[in-house]
């Protein structure tokens, strides 16, 4: 049987995540959140044929029985307080990046979730993407490693609203916003999914005039060497993501929907495509939501116990970034 699943937060990711999920057969969507009712029944009515509950009240959501699991990708701020409170019902919860403020918050969660024996996964869909683990399963041809470089920058057009004195959520710091936790997660997490926790890290933020960082860059340091992150959402680069070894060098050209991985042999000097070929990009949550369904269902404590130490190391690289230059979110956080 599908798993029945509801949804907090009604944007384009959460379509992509709701595509993905209802083209492996795995999940039915069954409930769409939404402060206003309207906007819920707009969600929705892009799904037809379906049988779908629409809440305004997330204690509402919370009692539904007929939900197993939540997937909430609501404004950053607001993901602790909802997680809480859908663990806390018995829900399965599955968060966005970033899933939390703090570490404290996020300590807090997957007590709550261990405590009424449910299963709480942060969204890193890149990490669950195939050619992303052809090049994780394709680090040991690198023998010692030198270094690493990985870049995520995209021009977002809601900058625009900056430059003509709007204070849009994701350039808002009292909403959890800035470049670093938007798209900067994504090259902490793949660094981290790929090499494991830093021992320190340095954090040099571009601030805006929302006072959010909107690019940055991020060094993170391992005892042999270090890797070299940049993200943005005030410029764009289509610089290539490469990992240095002793014998050669993978090349990737985006770290998220990854198209193809490369092997450079430093000794013949030629070159071997690993890998090729991706899911469309309409369906670039697939296999995030596969991998999900697979962990929920069949109760793999062994991959939860790695996506809750991926989720711990990398919202601490996140928080010590932000603290290190003043990146607050609202209540201190």
């Amino acid at each position: 049987m599908p798993i029945n699943f509801g949804i907090i937060g009604t944007n384009w990711i959460t379509h992509s995540f709701i595509k993905g999920a209802q083209s492996t057969s795995k999940w039915n969507l069954a409930a769409v959140y939404s402060r206003k009712e309207e906007t819920a029944k707009e969600f929705a009515a892009r799904y037809e044929g379906q049988k779908i509950a629409l809440y305004t009240s997330l204690s509402d959501l919370a009692n539904d029985t007929n939900i197993t699991t939540v997937y909430i990708a609501s404004p950053n701020i607001m993901h602790y307080e909802q997680a809480k409170q859908m663990l806390s019902a018995g829900k399965n919860v599955i968060v966005e990046k970033p899933s939390c403020s703090t570490p404290d918050e996020l300590d807090d969660l997957f007590k709550t979730a261990k405590e009424h024996g449910v299963t709480l996964i942060e969204a890193f869909r890149h990490i669950q993407e195939a050619n992303f683990k052809i090049l994780k399963n394709s680090i040991e041809k690198l023998g010692t490693i030198y270094g690493a470089s990985i870049t995520y920058a995209q021009y977002s057009s809601r900058y625009e609203k900056v430059l003509a004195g709007e204070v849009p959520n994701i350039f808002n710091l009292e909403m959890g916003g800035g470049a670093l936790v938007d798209l900067g997660v994504y090259c902490v997490a793949a660094a981290i999914d790929l090499f494991g926790a830093p021992s320190d890290s340095q954090y040099f933020p571009v601030k805006i005039a929302t006072g959010a960082d909107g690019a940055g860059k991020l060094i993170l340091m391992y005892p042999n060497f270090s890797v070299y992150l940049c993200h943005s959402k005030i410029y764009n680069s289509d610089t290539v993501n490469e990992i240095y070894g002793e014998k050669g060098t993978l090349v990737v050209p985006s770290i998220t929907d990854v198209e193809s991985v490369v092997w450079w042999d430093a000794k013949t000097k030629g070159r071997e495509e690993l890998a090729g070929g991706k899911e469309p990009v309409e369906l670039n949550l697939k296999e995030e939501a596969a991998e999900f369904a697979r962990v929920i269902e069949e109760g793999d404590r062994e991959a939860l116990s790695r996506y809750e130490k991926l989720s711990r190391d990398v919202l601490g690289v996140l928080w010590k970034a932000r603290m290190d230059n003043g990146l607050v979110f609202a209540g201190g956080k």
